[in-house]
């Protein structure tokens, strides 16, 4: 790629950006980013692996079982 369509790619993001800025001000809404989580953990939720999405998110985040499932829950939740 070279630097001039780097430059253009670039310039068409920002563009894009102010234009969903634009949309959520319009709209009265706050955009939310997307929960930080791993592509794995992701992929067991959108595979419906349940059971392993809650044992990975409680080996990355050191919780409990019931927190872990809430936060599953709600990952997949954010997801759909």
């Amino acid at each position: 790629m070279s630097t001039d369509e780097i430059r253009r790619l670039r310039a068409r993001v920002r563009e894009l950006e102010d234009r969903l800025t634009f949309v959520y001000q319009h709209l009265g809404i706050e955009y939310q980013g997307p929960p930080n989580v791993s592509r794995e953990l992701i992929e067991f939720i959108k595979s419906g692996l349940k059971i392993q999405a809650i044992k990975l998110y409680r080996e990355m985040h050191n919780v409990g079982l019931a927190e872990a499932k809430d936060a599953v829950e709600e990952i997949a939740e954010q997801l759909r």
